[in-house]
């Protein structure tokens, strides 16, 4: 299992042009030299964004060359107006009001994959309006890059057989993930149980066996390109508090396999 830190609020001048810097594709990825792609139009333009007044900071930062695939750059897009939108309602909301603490709204976008068969995005940030916390703003998305569209995880595990199985994985590995920390801070036994109880009880309402609980992942590649298995990501809340941070659980090609749809079994090596 891979964990990551949970968001805060970031738009400070130094970590944004650290992030504008950082969001550039992988060049050890398998095939990503290879495979003709759409010329960018002006209507798939995207520019990084940086604004800011006394009530609200944005930042947003993509990665370059997404325009080479005008649907996906507008599936980034419209990603990304959105959250943007959602900023701005909050700050309209206010009326003459002015925010204790600025709103924020930081997005970083980054391509982590390119194959002659697939592109995937990944969009880390948060949105502040207020509160304790930022919203944590975590979102994948794995193009195809023959057909020009998304994949999705109910497309690509159609049965709910498979989202059983993909459940029944991850919960595994989440739970046991709880047992070991809790026996790493050593507490007493009716605090580790009332703590591995609460876990648990998280992580089985947020892996719900269906293809909602898992529509966040990406491919993770062999040395030919070949998927070996899926990261499903999930964000802060989903299936452990916000100070756990975003959480992610790879699922092996065995575990899937059987589930798989047939036109998209190709894509998975093992």
């Amino acid at each position: 299992m891979v964990k990551a830190r949970a968001f805060q609020p970031v738009l400070l001048c130094a970590a944004l042009a650290a992030a504008l810097a950082a969001c550039k594709p992988d060049a050890g990825a398998p095939g990503a030299e290879a495979g003709p792609a759409a010329a960018p139009t002006a209507d798939t333009a995207l520019k990084d964004e940086i604004e800011s007044n006394g009530r609200y900071l944005i930042g947003i930062s993509y990665p370059p060359g997404i325009e080479r695939y005008p649907g996906l750059a507008k599936v980034v897009g419209d990603y990304a107006h959105e959250q943007r939108a959602g900023l701005m309602q909050a700050v309209e909301a206010l009326g003459n009001d002015r925010p204790s603490a600025p709103y924020e709204l930081s997005l970083a976008f980054e391509q982590i994959l390119d194959t002659p068969q697939l592109v995937a995005i990944k969009a880390e940030g948060s949105r502040y309006t207020g509160g304790a916390h930022a919203e944590p703003l975590v979102a994948r998305f794995v193009w195809l890059r023959q057909q020009e569209r998304l994949l999705s995880a109910d497309e690509l595990i159609p049965s709910a057989e498979g989202w059983l199985a993909v459940s029944g994985y991850v919960r595994e590995q989440l739970h046991t993930q709880v047992s070991v920390r809790a026996d790493a801070d050593e507490m007493a036994p009716e605090a580790r149980a009332e703590f591995v109880r609460n876990a648990d009880k998280m992580i089985d309402a947020g892996t719900e066996p269906d293809a909602d609980s898992f529509r966040q992942f990406q491919p993770v590649l062999d040395a030919g390109g070949k998927i070996v298995a899926l990261r499903f990501v999930f964000p802060p809340y989903q299936v452990g508090p916000y100070s756990d941070g975003t959480q992610s659980v790879d699922v092996p090609a065995a575990v899937l396999r059987p589930y798989l749809a047939p036109e998209h079994a190709g894509l998975f090596g093992g």
